[in-house]
């Protein structure tokens, strides 16, 4: 055990060892550590806790992540013992039935969730595309596995300067940002899901995190006089009426205020509404809705409320169970101001998510949680779905605010805000939503496009003769809704397909035409067809006259093979990564090499990114061929997060023989000699050419932005380094 640790790491598992058993207390049985020791030892003997993937110590991330799990998100014994049990159970030093035995078969249901989600992330940092339905199976079987999988992310974030490799850091931020994030989110662990996009944006864009945590920190004393004085008179009134509360300032995360600079370009200073002021009643269950709003009553009074932006989740919460009591109100100097209004319990389950409340073994869970977790099975049970369709359809779940939404016999169904009428109809019943044709509201006929407003009563009128058809899904939000129109529709299109190859193989045994797989094909690409299922469906609904494409294949097949289309030197991205004409493009291991002698791949540098010879890069597979973009490209994580099945790895070869043309920021004192001498330091490199220098001043400071044409990034890097180098210069930077 001694050669586990580090001098420092082992210091640090005491500590955490320390904290963890303080914070477990009495849910651990007495037996429970002696048994835990064995298998710990054993595994250790073994040589099974040397560095995981990303070069971190095993047992300190077992440690560090039980400590999120047990305090942050409340999650106790079964819980933490999976997390430390999993190692020894997936390199076979201890069964799953030992486990059971030992520790119950609750934990070994944990562990058994954990090493499924495991073995997707065996030989990379995130998961990928292909992989993600797997991924959220092993999640829904017991939604702790979802739980511990979220505090393990979030103490990779943490640990983030512990990973020496700077492509895995960047795929573990995008894969947080767009995964784990959101997940937290719908859990209700608000908390950490907003340190987990935070981190991940200081990874993915360094340069606009320290600007907003400098800005922030920058108002901080303004802002916290403004709360003091907003919330001095409250407090003196609520102390008054004798009601028992805690009032507290909340600060909007760094990467929030990222989205509202670029969604509303604006300036940092435009943003109004940095803050909210939270209020917590410490009163009994049975009192704390009456007192919420005699809370707001108070609030109301003091200061002129905004009626649109009034949130009542406490009447009907949230599907994750989030109530609260939301209004904006008209501080001093004319200021909005949020207040958030909730009870101790309400604000427990706002801080620690929902999931912490779970219900296991026999007891009812959380209704909200149950019917989420039930969706996205029946949306998993859909094997046809793409993996970026899967991806889409159940983030859009995660994110969007809902409405509440009634049947006419007053049965409340949960909807994304901006549902339809056909997204409530296939939110009742499949059946129902399939043969839907229109809805009634308030007595009026209304279409099935129709958006449905907070509070509708909805008639859904049906007929047998309606089927789903594919304009349908530009209107339907909801993953249910839009799944089992697809599902219909391949159903539909399958059917046309057999029938249309039914008809074609009639017209070559009556034509007497030898029926040649290979002449076919190439028939089928040479008009255009992307793939065989489109050419089939014309055929079936008369699009394309089948005598007509009879006489054209009669016509290639007596040409022969010389004159057929077949350039095996000039391959295209679907030939690169070895696409039959009717399969999508899905993710192999090929890595494509970029060099300047490259034939027969058509590839482009990408613009949002500009990459050079020695940037870490990746493929993107477009229309036009491969796209180049470097690993820390602006777009890199959308990319990867929504087109993850067309990315394929790649790196430079050969020599760097290119010219590329790079951007450079430079900032520094205002001086009259600064441009000489960095047009010096330029024009004194033989290996590179200055192509433009624009120049600009203000208060004081100088701030140029260079361009110049150079082959590599040692020499790029070398640049910057003499530049920074000039006296005067304080901030040298490349800019995409």
């Amino acid at each position: 055990m001694e050669n586990l640790f580090s001098p420092k790491d082992k210091k640090e598992f005491i500590k955490k060892y320390g904290l963890l058993v303080r914070s477990l207390g009495d849910s651990l049985l007495p037996e429970d550590v002696s048994k835990l020791k064995k298998v710990v030892e054993k595994t250790a003997i073994a040589g099974h806790y040397k560095a995981d993937i990303y070069g971190l110590n095993i047992l300190l991330r077992s440690i560090e992540t039980s400590l999120i799990v047990s305090e942050e998100i409340n999650l106790k014994r079964a819980s933490v013992l999976g997390i430390f049990l999993v190692q020894a159970v997936s390199k076979e030093v201890v069964s799953l039935k030992e486990v059971g035995a030992n520790f119950g078969t609750d934990v070994s249901g944990i562990i058994a969730g954990l090493m499924k989600a495991q073995e997707l992330y065996a030989k990379n940092a995130a998961i990928e595309s292909e992989n993600f339905r797997n991924l959220l199976i092993s999640f829904t079987e017991d939604v702790r596995v979802i739980l511990i999988m979220i505090a393990d992310r979030l103490y990779l974030m943490r640990s983030a300067k512990r990973i020496k490799n700077e492509e895995q850091g960047l795929m573990i931020a995008a894969e947080a940002s767009y995964l784990y994030a959101p997940l937290a989110h719908r859990l209700g662990l608000y908390k950490i899901k907003s340190e987990l996009e935070d981190l991940s944006l200081k990874l993915q864009d360094r340069e606009m995190y320290d600007f907003i945590a400098h800005k922030l920190n920058e108002t901080k004393s303004s802002r916290d006089k403004y709360i003091s004085e907003f919330i001095a008179p409250i407090e003196k009134r609520l102390n008054s009426l004798g009601l028992n509360f805690d009032i507290k300032g909340r600060i909007k995360s760094i990467h929030s205020i990222r989205n509202k600079l670029l969604k509303q370009k604006i300036d940092f200073e435009s943003i109004y509404d940095l803050f909210a002021i939270r209020l917590v009643a410490d009163t009994d269950i049975a009192r704390e809705k009456a007192e919420c709003w005699q809370i707001y009553s108070v609030i109301a009074d003091m200061y002129q409320p905004n009626p649109k932006r009034l949130k009542d989740w406490l009447s009907i919460p949230k599907s994750n169970g989030y109530e609260s009591l939301h209004t904006t109100v008209m501080g001093q100097e004319g200021r909005w101001v949020e207040v958030q209004i909730r009870s101790r319990r309400m604000d427990a389950i706002a801080e620690k998510g929902l999931a912490a409340h779970w219900k296991y073994k026999g007891l009812k869970g959380e209704s909200g949680l149950d019917e989420w977790l039930n969706s996205v099975r029946e949306v998993l049970e859909n094997k046809e779905s793409s993996p970026n369709d899967l991806m889409q359809d159940f983030k859009m779940d995660l994110y969007d605010d809902e409405i509440f939404v009634f049947t006419p016999a007053g049965d409340l169904f949960k909807l994304p805000r901006n549902a339809t009428v056909l997204d409530f109809a296939f939110a009742i019943h499949t059946s129902l939503g399939s043969r839907c044709v229109s809805a009634q509201i308030k007595g009026k006929n209304v279409s099935i496009k129709h958006r449905l407003q907070n509070g509708d009563q909805v008639h859904i009128i049906t007929s047998p003769n309606q089927a789903p058809k594919q304009d349908w899904l530009s209107f339907t939000l909801t993953s249910k809704a839009r799944i089992k129109i697809k599902q219909s529709l391949k159903e539909a299109a399958a059917k046309q397909v057999e029938f249309a190859k039914e008809l074609l193989s009639r017209r070559f045994k009556n034509r007497k035409i030898e029926e040649d797989e290979a002449v076919l094909m190439r028939l089928i690409k040479k008009k255009g067809y992307k793939t065989v299922t489109n050419f089939y469906a014309d055929i079936a609904n008369e699009s394309l006259d089948v005598n007509a494409f009879m006489d054209q294949y009669a016509e290639q097949l007596k040409k022969g093979s010389d004159n057929a289309e077949h350039h095996p030197d000039n391959r295209s991205v679907e030939g690169f990564l070895g696409i039959s004409p009717n399969e999508e493009i899905s993710k192999q291991e090929d890595v494509l090499l970029i060099d300047k002698n490259l034939t027969g791949i058509e590839y482009k540098l990408a613009k949002c990114c500009k990459p050079i010879y020695g940037d870490d890069i990746f493929g993107f597979v477009s229309s036009q061929g491969f796209k180049i973009h470097r690993l820390n490209c602006p777009n890199a994580s959308q990319m990867f997060s929504r087109y993850g099945y067309r990315i394929v790895k790649a790196r430079w070869s050969g020599k760097s023989e290119g010219q590329y043309a790079v951007s450079i920021k430079v900032i520094g004192r205002d001086d009259i000699s600064i441009v000489t001498n960095i047009s010096s330091v330029i024009s004194r490199e033989s290996s590179m050419t200055l192509r433009s220098f624009n120049v600009d001043s203000v208060d004081g400071l100088f701030q140029g932005n260079i361009t110049v044409i150079l082959s590599n990034t040692s020499a790029l890097d070398l640049l910057i380094k003499k530049i920074k180098a000039v006296k005067g210069i304080k901030q040298v930077e490349r800019i995409n």
